[in-house]
């Protein structure tokens, strides 16, 4: 698939899961998230092409200007939506796969333990990951999964579950439209918070 082509499923996704845009125009002229998502397509497709100084000072200065930190080494499936965007950080190790969504200051970072190979986490398609949320190491988020905001994950997440709390513990199961709170796996504090998970989306 063509750049520009990623570039405008990437603008009706976001324009799809934003209530505060009226059109599309208001997507390409006012998103940041989208503006990040879209300088992120250009600089990974320089990286990949081995204009790799290049694209790394492109990013820094997408870095300045709107405050979302992805590496051009990262890999992005389609469809690709960062709402709102500032604080987002994403490591050059990390992989995202189709549909995902991801609120302001999400980190997809590194422990250290690892200095080589793969230290980012990777998503599978359909993940939702709340404001502030905090991913570390060479993990595994499943498909259609959510991570509750300011969660701390540093292990695997199993598909189509939510997980909330630092660190982050599974508090409900769903799949074909139905949802369950998973008993006994957490205290009576992070119960409380799966009644109602927050994303913490501004608008």
């Amino acid at each position: 698939m063509s750049l520009f082509k990623m570039m405008r499923e990437d603008m009706q996704a976001a324009f799809e899961r934003d209530p505060a845009a009226e059109s599309l125009t208001d997507i390409v002229l006012f998103s940041v998230g989208t503006h990040a998502v879209w300088s992120y397509r250009w600089h990974h497709w320089l990286y990949e092409r081995g204009m790799r100084g290049l694209a790394l000072w492109l990013s820094k200065r997408t870095r300045s200007k709107l405050g979302v930190d992805i590496h051009p080494a990262a890999t992005i499936g389609h469809r690709f939506t960062i709402d709102h965007g500032i604080g987002v950080v994403i490591g050059s190790t990390a992989i995202i796969g189709d549909d995902c969504l991801i609120y302001q200051g999400v980190t997809l970072g590194m422990t250290g333990k690892r200095p080589y190979g793969k230290r980012h986490p990777t998503l599978g398609s359909g993940v939702m990951v709340g404001a502030n949320a905090v991913l570390l190491g060479d993990i595994s988020v499943g498909d259609g999964a959510k991570v509750g905001a300011g969660a701390v994950v540093v292990g695997d997440v199993p598909a189509h579950v939510t997980v909330v709390g630092v660190p982050a513990q599974i508090v409900r199961t769903h799949g074909s439209g139905c949802f369950q709170l998973v008993e006994g796996t957490v205290d009576h504090q992070v119960s409380e918070v799966s009644e109602s998970v927050r994303w913490s989306c501004a608008l």
